[in-house]
């Protein structure tokens, strides 16, 4: 399953490592944060895809504490 979020993140680098971040998270298959769009888009496992939003929002906010992902 594949679903856009809006997302508030300060700058480019941050979003890359969000990315980076999110990409690693168990039944994460594809994800890209844009900076430019203030957009993320994460596909993952279908069965789990709440539990995992939890993931991708705690790793967003590792890296950076004041991001805010709109679920």
């Amino acid at each position: 399953m594949q679903k856009k979020f809006k997302i508030e993140v300060d700058c480019a680098n941050c979003a890359a490592k969000m990315e980076e971040a999110v990409r690693k998270i168990d039944g994460v298959t594809n994800a890209s944060v844009s900076f430019m769009a203030q957009k993320m888009v994460i596909e993952a496992d279908d069965s789990r895809f709440d539990s995992i939003m939890k993931d991708v929002v705690k790793a967003c906010k590792k890296v950076e504490p004041d991001c805010e992902v709109y679920l």
